[in-house]
């Protein structure tokens, strides 16, 4: 008898304008596959945040970029790592708005999830309303520390925008 595969499907999620996909890890195997998931969405970042185990090559020459922010299973990111995560999506966002981030962890219901959850409390959601969203679409997704760190978590504007360009607290005068 075959053996089901249990992992949740890609999940995209959208919110005022910007959007995700969060996605459990691909192989070397699997990378093809991947690709061709990614290029439904208009990925034009992969946000790696578990120790890096396949090859990259493929994706860039995709046109892909790969950005590693690994932090430790079961936890909350820590402070630098949240502030290379809203960098990049000022970037990406502020150059392309149609495109779409990819962020994944080994399973795709921990890691990658918070840092979606981060950027949709930065856009003006409730954080209970920011992971009840993830979680209607990746079943199991957030455990309770990180459920905690969202909770105490308080946005700081760093994902707003203004005249189309991110909003960097820089003024000239």
């Amino acid at each position: 008898m075959r053996q089901k595969i249990i992992r949740p499907a890609p999940s995209e999620i959208s919110y005022k304008e910007m959007r995700f996909l969060i996605t459990d890890r691909p192989t070397d195997q699997t990378i093809t596959n991947f690709i061709e998931e990614l290029k439904k969405h208009n990925v034009m970042d992969v946000v790696r945040v578990c120790e890096p185990t396949y090859k990259i090559e493929e994706l860039r020459k995709e046109g892909i970029e790969v950005t590693d922010l690994v932090f430790d299973d079961g936890t909350f990111p820590p402070s630098e790592i949240v502030d290379h995560w809203f960098d990049l999506l000022r970037r990406r966002f502020g150059s392309d708005p149609s495109s779409c981030v990819a962020v994944h962890c080994v399973a795709g219901l921990g890691r990658a999830p918070v840092l979606v959850a981060l950027a949709l409390i930065e856009l003006g959601m409730k954080y209970e309303d920011a992971v009840e969203l993830i979680r209607e679409k990746r079943r199991g997704a957030i455990n309770s520390k990180q459920l905690a760190y969202l909770e105490k978590y308080r946005p700081k504007s760093r994902l707003k925008f203004r005249n189309g360009h991110a909003k960097n607290g820089c003024c000239i005068q």
